[in-house]
C-alpha cells in the first residue's frame, strides 16, 4: 500500500483549524510523529497552498493537537500542540495555541475521554507544551459538546456555542517569568536597520511588542497591506529573533525557532476597516494589534496572543499599557485585529516588586468539522 490511514478529527477552534489525534494512535517517537503530521497537513509546500494535505496555506490552518487521558490529579486530559510550517519541514512543539485550546474539551467529551452530563461542564486540561492548566467550560447536549449558539467571534462567519477558557497562572509559560528580562521595555539595536523599543512578555506564550508607529505604520493596516510594504516583515523578524535571545530562548538569533516568541505590533485606538468590510470607530475598542505567526501577518489574533496582550496592557510602563485605554472594572480589554474585535481578561498583580498574572480569560467557539481517517504516505512516520 502506498498510504496508511490514521484516525483523525478535524476541528475549528476559535479562528484556527487543526487535526486532532488520540495519543494512542500515534507512534512513540517524536520524529515519526512529526513526519506523520507534516504529511497529513501537506507540508512542506513551496507553493504555500498545502494542496496535498488538510492545511489551508496559512499558519492558523496548519496545526495539530494530540490528546490523552491525564494521570494528574488536577487535570482530566493532557493536551499537546504542534505548529506545522507551511513551506518548511518544521514541526514546532515549543508553544500553545489558545484558539485550538477551545476544542480540546469538546474532543475529550465527544471521544469519551471525559464523562459529562448535559448542562455546563468543566474539563480540566493540562497543557504539556507550557506546563500550565486550562479550565474549559462549555455546554453539553445529548452527551456531546454543544456547537450551536448565538456567540459571535471576529474572524469566524456565523455564531456558535460559547467556550470559556481560564488559563491559570499564565505567566512564565516558557521562560519562567512574566517579564523575562525583568524590564517593562527593552532597547533592541539592529545596527543599520535602526533601534527599537520593545516589550517582552511571557503570559500563556512569549510575545514581543513594538509600537507600529516605530515601523512607519499606523497599526490599522490589513495583513496584505503590511506584507506589501518592502522591508517591514524582515525587520520585524530581526527584532523577534534578537528578542528571543534576550528572553533566553536561543543562544543566537539564527538558532531561534519560527514560532516562539511571536511578534506583534500594537497601536492606540483608531478607526479601521476589518477584512469583512465592517468599520470600527476608535471608541469601539481599547488597543489595536497586528500579530505575526510563522513569518506571516495573522488575519485575526492568535488565542494565546490575545491573552498575552490582555495581560501586557495591565502591566504599567509596557508599550501595550502606554497605548491602550485602561481595562474596565472586570479587567476586560477590547482588542482590535484585522478581523474585528476580541475581548480578553486578566488578573495581574505586583508581588513584592515582581509582576505576575493569576489568570487570563478568553471566550471562543469550536466545531467538529470532520471525523474519520487521514491518509499518510507510507514513507512518513512508522511503516
Amino acid at each position: 500500500m502506498d498510504q496508511k490511514f490514521i484516525r483523525c478529527v478535524f476541528y475549528r477552534g476559535g479562528t484556527s483549524k487543526g487535526m486532532f489525534f488520540h495519543r494512542r494512535e500515534l507512534p512513540a517517537e517524536r520524529r515519526a510523529i512529526d513526519a506523520i503530521l507534516l504529511a497529513a497537513i501537506g507540508s512542506p509546500d513551496p507553493y504555500q497552498r498545502q494542496l496535498n494535505g488538510l492545511g489551508g496555506g496559512l499558519s492558523s490552518l496548519s496545526k495539530a493537537v494530540i490528546i490523552e487521558r491525564s494521570a494528574r490529579d488536577d487535570a482530566d486530559v493532557d493536551y499537546t500542540f504542534v505548529q506545522l510550517s507551511v513551506d518548511e519541514d518544521v514541526a514546532d512543539w515549543t508553544n500553545n495555541c489558545g484558539n485550538l485550546s477551545s476544542a480540546v474539551g469538546h474532543f475529550a467529551v465527544d471521544e469519551g475521554l471525559v464523562d459529562a452530563p448535559d448542562g455546563e461542564v468543566l474539563v480540566r486540561v493540562y497543557q504539556t507544551n507550557t506546563d500550565k492548566l486550562i479550565h474549559a467550560r462549555f455546554d453539553v447536549r445529548g452527551g456531546k459538546a454543544a456547537t450551536a449558539g448565538d456567540y459571535v467571534i471576529a474572524g469566524v462567519a456565523g455564531s456558535g456555542a460559547r467556550v470559556r477558557l481560564d488559563f491559570l497562572a499564565p505567566d512564565g509559560a516558557v521562560t519562567g517569568r512574566l517579564l523575562p528580562t525583568g524590564n517593562v521595555v527593552d532597547r533592541i539595536d539592529l545596527g543599520s536597520d535602526g533601534a527599537f523599543d520593545a516589550t517582552l512578555i511571557d503570559a500563556t506564550s512569549p510575545l514581543v511588542y513594538v509600537d507600529a508607529v516605530a515601523l512607519g505604520l499606523t497599526g490599522s493596516e490589513s495583513p496584505d497591506g503590511i506584507e506589501a510594504i518592502a522591508g517591514v516583515l524582515p525587520k520585524l523578524e530581526k527584532i523577534r529573533r534578537a528578542a528571543g535571545v534576550m528572553m533566553g530562548l536561543a543562544r543566537s538569533p539564527d538558532e531561534l525557532g519560527m514560532q516562539t516568541p511571536r511578534m506583534a505590533m500594537v497601536s492606540a485606538p483608531a478607526t479601521f476597516t476589518a477584512l469583512n468590510g465592517a468599520i470600527f470607530d476608535a471608541g469601539d475598542f481599547d488597543v489595536a494589534t497586528r500579530m505575526m505567526s510563522m513569518g506571516r501577518v495573522h488575519r485575526a489574533v492568535p488565542g494565546t496572543g490575545g491573552l498575552n496582550l490582555g495581560v501586557a496592557t495591565q502591566v504599567p510602563g509596557t508599550i501595550p499599557n502606554r497605548l491602550a485605554r485602561p481595562a474596565n472594572e472586570a479587567g476586560e480589554v477590547r482588542v482590535a485585529n484585522p478581523s474585528g474585535l476580541v475581548s480578553v481578561g486578566a488578573v495581574v498583580r505586583n508581588d513584592a516588586g515582581r509582576w505576575t498574572a493569576d489568570s487570563a480569560v478568553l471566550f471562543r467557539t469550536a466545531r467538529r468539522l470532520m471525523q474519520g481517517e487521514v491518509a499518510v504516505p507510507v514513507t512518513s512516520g512508522r511503516p
